[in-house]
């Protein structure tokens, strides 16, 4: 640790990937310094996994509060103050930062792997809730895609249970699983995986980037950035949504976030929410932004646009997303895809003892049975949805 102190140019840090490894960078190895542009960080992770399909990715981390902020490749790391405050070693997680609408329509197999990945971490992690039956099949998929086709000399009783798909898993989500896997005999690995992000796409709560804000009477909500546009959930349900293309001006000022709105009648209406901090605000605003420019500016306008967004923050911040736009990279010929010859290394997921097997009743089902015991309230992957609407409106 004296070394890093020695050199303040020198950096070291550890960047985890979607399959539970590591990726180290030093400045030794790689010549990363805190000098480095966020750019050539992600590079350096793009290569190692080896991704084309670059843009739906990102690299977030942590400051000491645990406030989470995305990098930024336009900035150096040391211009990363929360970072930097946190090393050295410092820590990177790599992960979605766009989720496509269509995860299925990606070009290749090793871009489809990883977003495969990513939505089992979401669904284990309890940030994409499902019901127990799309729980079974998604988890089966998953099984499918780890050890392949059923055999049962090599799969005895309970080998499900050494795997983990869904927060607080019971074991009768294990057993139906088990009793879908059998069902999926010549499925390759890839395939299981599309079919995985064929019925997770599905979900309402797929590829939703939730921020929590404060609504009337410090109610609490959530506002979800998607793919179309901003949801505002309460409760579990969805009390709002806000398409892209009719949101015109996102701000922020202190701690309060506001979307203006053009409404049908062509008039303009302000919803104002107030955020947990001043830099959990900051992070909405410009995730707020980067999701507008990714996935609904048109092409000709992405760069008008984009710096007329860049102006929507508080006092001197401005932000502008340097990417390029889900339009552009379906209409990029530059590269080939998918490359020929590829061929995707998959890690082995982690695994934890067997749980012992209870016997099964004669003539029970373990579908019917997760599906009741999610009618009584243990529903096995589904973690409580609290989320938003305005604190005042102001129509112009």
């Amino acid at each position: 640790m004296g070394c890093f102190c020695a050199v303040p140019e020198e950096f070291y840090c550890e960047v985890l990937l979607l399959d539970e490894s590591k990726l180290t960078l030093t400045t030794q190895q790689q010549g990363i310094k805190k000098s480095t542009r966020g750019s050539v960080v992600l590079d350096h992770v793009f290569r190692h996994i080896n991704l084309v399909e670059i843009d739906y990715f990102g690299l977030r981390y942590c400051d000491r509060s645990h406030q989470t902020y995305w990098l930024d490749p336009a900035k150096t790391l040391a211009e990363h103050k929360e970072l930097i405050n946190t090393g050295p070693p410092y820590t990177l997680y790599f992960g979605i930062k766009f989720y496509a609408e269509d995860p299925c329509k990606l070009k290749e197999e090793i871009t489809r792997y990883q977003f495969f990945l990513q939505v089992k971490q979401d669904v284990l992690q309890g940030r994409l809730p499902c019901p127990a039956g799309t729980a079974a099949q998604l988890g089966a998929y998953a099984v499918q895609s780890e050890l392949g086709d059923y055999d049962p000399y090599k799969h005895t009783a309970g080998y499900v249970s050494e795997y983990r798909f869904v927060p607080d898993q019971k074991e009768e989500l294990e057993e139906a699983i088990e009793r879908i896997h059998k069902t999926l005999m010549g499925q390759a690995p890839s395939e299981a995986e599309l079919n995985y992000l064929r019925t997770a796409k599905s979900l309402e709560m797929y590829g939703v980037d939730l921020h929590p804000v404060y609504g009337e009477n410090k109610s609490e909500y959530f506002l979800g950035l998607t793919p179309v546009g901003v949801v505002v959930y309460k409760n579990k349900k969805q009390v709002g949504k806000y398409f892209w293309p009719r949101i015109t001006k996102v701000h922020f000022k202190e701690t309060q976030f506001e979307l203006r709105v053009l409404g049908k009648d062509c008039n303009e209406t302000s919803f104002f929410f107030e955020a947990r901090s001043k830099t959990a605000c900051k992070h909405l605003w410009k995730c707020s932004v980067e999701h507008h420019t990714f996935f609904r500016m048109p092409e000709n306008e992405s760069n008008s646009l984009s710096r007329k967004l860049s102006k929507f923050g508080s006092m001197s911040y401005k932000h502008r997303y340097s990417g390029r736009t889900a339009l552009q990279m379906s209409r990029d010929l530059s590269i080939q895809l998918p490359r020929p010859d590829q061929n995707v290394a998959r890690s082995r997921s982690k695994t934890y003892p067997k749980r012992i097997a209870q016997t099964q009743p004669a003539g029970s089902n373990s579908i019917n049975r997760v599906t009741a015991n999610m009618e009584n309230g243990e529903n096995e992957g589904t973690t409580k949805i609290i989320a938003p609407s305005p604190i005042k409106r102001s129509v112009n």
